[in-house]
């Protein structure tokens, strides 16, 4: 299957552990893809919740996802700043349908003023029972939860001011493209 495009949208799938749906967010706008990530925005865009219910996402948000690392992330731009929220996940895999991880429960939020949250701890022992994550899962998770770390204290990749600069940047120029073309 070929990578998405610059510009084109993608739905984005999280899963649980068992395979069954979690969580889908529709339009969301590649912004660049390599063979290692994609990196892609949404503007209140809609979510599907696995129960059917449905909500919009409150503001513009880069979205980053890695085919190697156990963790994607959300980048939320805020009038105070951007906010993270950082999901523990398998890396992603791509099909004709959407972009598709499992999601591992467990989150890290970082504030605007750098304070870091680790979420849903209890989630993920709960899932972890329910779902028999393997010891082999578990070390992992714990692992990328030290990486993803290092990844926010050296203001590493989405967690660069620049990173945001050009990426948003890059999400308005395509999005008057966009506009500008379906006017015609």
């Amino acid at each position: 299957m070929r990578q998405p495009r610059e510009g084109e949208f993608i739905t984005i799938k999280s899963y649980k552990h068992d395979g069954l749906l979690h969580r889908t967010w529709h339009d969301n706008m590649v912004l660049k893809t390599s063979e290692q990530s994609i990196i892609a925005c949404n503007d209140h865009t809609l979510v599907t919740e696995s129960d059917g219910r449905r909500w919009r996402t409150r503001e513009v948000a880069l979205v980053y996802y890695h085919r190697h690392f156990w963790f994607n992330i959300i980048a939320m731009l805020r009038k105070k700043g951007v906010t993270y929220y950082c999901n523990l996940a398998s890396p992603y895999v791509q099909d004709k349908e959407a972009l598709k991880y499992i999601d591992y429960d467990l989150d890290i939020k970082v504030f605007p003023d750098g304070e870091k949250r680790l979420l849903d701890l209890d989630e993920y022992e709960l899932h972890g029972r329910q779902y028999h994550y393997s010891k082999e899962i578990d070390t992992i998770i714990k692992y990328q939860i030290q990486e993803l770390v290092r990844w926010i204290e050296e203001e590493k990749g989405p967690f660069n001011t620049a990173f945001i600069d050009i990426w948003y940047e890059r999400y308005c120029q395509l999005t008057h493209r966009y506009k500008h073309n379906n006017r015609k």
